[in-house]
């Protein structure tokens, strides 16, 4: 399992509003390289995006399902990225101030060969990709923010 956890200069409802928006999805996910459909209602739960990911010509097509919303401060998504595997991702958001957003992301693999890997190995192996995730989003919610301004 990897846990990771940022600050982001801008309100929950601003980080909230690029995790509701599944088009960006590709914009901070790391790996994620091209978004085919977003269901409406996303992110309602049962919702899904239609991804692909990777470089071309090796991308593999999957999708990532809501599993649990609660907005703002909750989202939690199943992404499957098959033959792979499949990951559950939780991202929490927290206020600490009206322009503060504590956002904590957990990843833990749960299906296909990945799920066999130790706690440790999985943390160490998804750290990195979720950190730099993490960054990506924070400057998608940052820009979006100073651009309603």
């Amino acid at each position: 399992m990897s846990v990771v956890e940022t600050i982001v200069p801008t309100s929950v409802p601003a980080v909230f509003e690029v995790l509701a928006d599944g088009w960006s999805y590709a914009g901070w996910v790391v790996g994620a390289s091209h978004i085919r459909k977003v269901d409406l209602g996303w992110p309602a739960v049962g919702t899904r995006i239609y991804h692909s990911v990777g470089p071309w010509p090796l991308t593999i097509q999957d999708t990532t399902v809501v599993r649990a919303v609660d907005r703002p401060n909750h989202l939690e998504l199943r992404a499957r990225l098959w033959p792979v595997g499949a990951a559950t991702v939780t991202l929490e958001l927290a206020a600490l101030d009206d322009e503060t957003t504590a956002v904590r992301m957990t990843e833990r693999v749960v299906a296909g060969p990945g799920r066999l890997l130790p706690q440790r190995v999985q943390a160490l192996l998804l750290g990195p990709r979720n950190r730099a995730s993490l960054t990506r989003l924070t400057d998608v919610a940052v820009g979006r923010a100073r651009a309603r301004r």
